[in-house]
């Protein structure tokens, strides 16, 4: 079981990911509509794992990655985005995410990502 802040501006998308994350036996510690939110929140509560939107108010999640692993080196912190642009990508991974899923989101993809993180 991980301890897991979901940061995304969309209530639907993290309610979706509560739901898909808990029933898998992992805790929804924090959330997070905002990236700076996002960091304020890691720096807190330090979670195992952090599911991170691009497209956030004040600090877009590649930002908040940055932020969160240059203070937090690591952090384990996968994108959920609906934006699959491969130059986004490329930049989320050098910005230290470790995994970059696109939306919709696909329960069995996350969860894999989520599992292959931890380890």
């Amino acid at each position: 079981m991980a301890r897991i802040l979901i940061a995304d501006d969309s209530i639907v998308v993290r309610e979706y990911l509560k739901v898909i994350l808990e029933r898998a036996g992992h805790q929804v510690i924090a959330e997070a509509t905002r990236g700076s939110d996002a960091f304020q929140k890691y720096m807190i509560y330090q979670p195992d794992l952090v599911t991170m939107d691009i497209n956030m108010p004040d600090m877009n999640g590649i930002e908040a990655v940055q932020m969160i692993r240059s203070r937090f080196p690591e952090a384990k912190i996968i994108i959920v985005s609906t934006h699959g642009l491969k130059q986004l990508v490329f930049e989320a991974l050098k910005a230290g995410a470790i995994h970059y899923i696109i939306k919709p989101i696909n329960e069995e993809k996350l969860l894999v990502a989520i599992e292959s993180a931890l380890v």
